[in-house]
């Protein structure tokens, strides 16, 4: 029976490896299993950001360059006001739910 020993190095590079293949082999399966979806969400964020644009620069006469930013960081603020708002929410609803006990 042989032996061999692992240094830190040696575990270091093999826990990157397994983690690359796990990473990997997860983002295919869920591109696979969605594709259909992730087509349809990238197609519809392009429109939305055109749209987008496109109101500001009518409503408010500024430049495309300018518009296009909007378009594209005001939905990516709303996303992460979004996510604080439901954790804040949950956190609440979950206090309300927790059975009272005597």
């Amino acid at each position: 029976m042989r032996v061999v020993y692992l240094n830190e190095s040696h575990m270091i590079e093999i826990y990157k490896q397994f983690k690359e293949g796990i990473s990997m082999s997860l983002v295919v399966r869920v591109y696979r299993e969605n594709k259909g979806t992730i087509v349809r969400t990238i197609i519809y964020t392009i429109g939305h950001f055109i749209i987008a644009a496109a109101c500001v620069m009518y409503f408010t006469g500024s430049s495309f360059q300018a518009a296009i930013t909007d378009a594209v960081v005001e939905p990516l603020i709303n996303g992460v006001w979004y996510m604080v708002l439901d954790k804040f929410w949950a956190s609440k609803v979950a206090k309300k739910e927790e059975p009272v006990t005597a």
